[in-house]
């Protein structure tokens, strides 16, 4: 199968909003695909390549080589060039990098080029997410989605069972949850507070359990005799980075099972401490100590609970952990009492909260109704100082929007981070006008960022702060997106990195 074939099926993917015209261009896709080729289409539609890290960004993507005039690159031939580009290190690699660049791009049409760089970057914004890949799989294969839904949950992504399902329902109904082999994590829905989740998860107005929400990183620990994993939300393994949590493991009462929790930096007055300490530590397996918490439990001794009610896996999660090791819960059916457990737990420095159903089943790998998360929103009243060219969906709208906060002791503006979340296509249509008129740089589409005169101000919500290198105040906001455009409100008005900084 050619590259070219792939673009074209993204192009029609992006130019529709019917689900269904979506889905049958991704399924006529797969349908064509040959088996060796089907694992590398199937994430390609997703827009996601297979290799994790390639050592490519933006910054490797910007000069390209002159286009090909046809085209003739295959999908196993750039799954191959994105191979040995993801084994390159050490000394020489940037330079084997830029000729690998050079060889694979230069093979490829100017459609293909804007493609595959969007591809690497995840700028691929075709409305193609993965529940619509496994949609157009399902169709493709002929067999029903709920099928194809659990297969991939169970293995771990919708790429592994992509050859399964083409040999049928019954091939995909014998995957099943493997000790040591990590599944997709169950997710939760959000609410704006506690009443309104109780409304989503317990209608009849039964008990609930009230979870506290920590801010660490997601961990999914499986043991099988003394051999342990541990896998993060996004399933990369990093068990040998977590011995403690390993440790613990070991000294649980129980041969075989599969716990779901959080691991985090706690200091020594056991608050917990700023996200990137716990992600740093996660992530480089050295310094600060985590501390694992577990909220749930997948497989006990040769029993898998997935299908079991959710009241029933946490009497088996407590009968195995002590309870040291467990999440702090609450289980009540007055809103009010769970209202008062949540204030608490922000005040001892926690997110929020988990409402989550005592009846529904681990709905791994979806965002249901059985949990759901309430956590206070903070805002800032920031100031644009620059915004960049979109891709994909928002080619030709300037899109991601540099922020910054006001410090009053130098007059300038300081950044804190960038967002191109909570857009509309009409917010985009407005700001692509709006920043046009601010740019102090040219802004034709020569240059990816068009700076701007810092004078727009725009309301952001945010789930917090973490510590930061990369910019100049030291600080960055976590899951910033936009709420409005202020016009009544100038640049002297916005808030100042000292509030910022209060709000750590």
């Amino acid at each position: 199968m050619l590259i070219a074939d792939l673009v074209t099926t993204s192009t029609a993917v992006a130019a529709t909003r019917s689900r269904k015209a979506k889905v049958v261009a991704l399924a006529q896709a797969l349908t064509a695909a040959g088996c060796d080729e089907l694992p590398v289409v199937t994430s390609y539609l997703g827009g996601a390549l297979l290799q994790r890290r390639t050592g490519l960004g933006w910054r490797g993507l910007q000069t390209m080589p002159p286009p090909a005039a046809s085209s003739s690159l295959t999908v196993t031939e750039v799954h191959e060039s994105f191979e040995q580009l993801a084994a390159l290190a050490g000394s020489g690699s940037q330079q084997a990098r830029a000729t690998a660049v050079t060889s694979l791009f230069g093979r490829a049409t100017e459609a293909e080029q804007a493609w595959l760089r969007g591809l690497v970057t995840g700028e691929v914004r075709q409305g193609a997410l993965d529940a619509l890949v496994q949609e157009a799989l399902a169709a493709a294969a002929e067999v029903p989605l709920p099928v194809v839904r659990r297969a991939a949950m169970l293995a771990g992504s919708t790429v592994a069972i992509a050859r399964a399902a083409f040999d049928g329902e019954e091939a995909l109904a014998a995957i099943a949850l493997e000790v040591g082999r990590p599944v997709l994590p169950m997710l939760a829905s959000s609410a704006t507070d506690v009443t309104a989740a109780f409304a989503k998860v317990a209608p009849d107005g039964g008990p609930v359990a009230v979870d506290t929400k920590l801010d660490g990183i997601r961990i999914q620990v499986h043991r099988d005799g003394d051999d342990v994993v541990i896998a993060t939300r996004s399933l990369d393994d990093i068990t040998h980075r977590l011995p403690e949590v390993v440790e613990l493991a070991r000294s649980l009462p129980a041969a075989r099972f599969v716990l779901d929790g959080e691991a985090l930096a706690l200091g020594e007055d056991g608050r917990p401490r700023p996200f990137q300490e716990t992600a740093s530590r996660t992530a480089q397996g050295s310094g600060v100590v985590v501390t694992p918490y577990f909220f749930d439990l997948l497989h006990l001794n040769g029993r898998d609970l997935l299908d079991a009610p959710g009241e029933e896996r946490l009497a088996a999660l407590t009968g195995l952990v002590p309870e040291a090791s467990l999440v702090a819960r609450l289980v009540t059916s007055d809103p009010a009492e769970a209202d008062a457990f949540a204030t608490r737990v922000v005040a001892d420095g926690h997110e929020g909260v988990v409402v989550k159903s005592l009846s529904t089943t681990y709905d791994a790998g979806r965002r249901g109704a059985g949990w759901i998360k309430v956590k206070p929103v903070h805002t800032l009243d920031l100031v644009v100082l620059a915004v960049e060219w979109g891709s994909g969906r928002r080619k030709g709208w300037l899109s991601n929007i540099h922020l910054g906060a006001r410090d009053p002791a130098t007059d300038e503006f300081v950044m804190l981070g960038k967002t191109f979340k909570g857009m509309t296509d009409a917010i985009l249509a407005w700001q692509t006008e709006r920043f046009t008129e601010l740019a102090t740089t040219p802004a034709d589409g020569s240059a990816y960022v068009v700076e701007v005169l810092p004078e727009q101000v725009v309301e952001i919500a945010f789930d917090g702060l973490q510590r930061s290198t990369r910019y100049p105040g030291g600080l960055a906001l976590r899951f910033a997106r936009v709420l409005r455009y202020r016009d009544d409100k100038t640049a002297d008005e916005a808030d100042t990195i000292e509030t910022v900084r209060s709000l750590l």
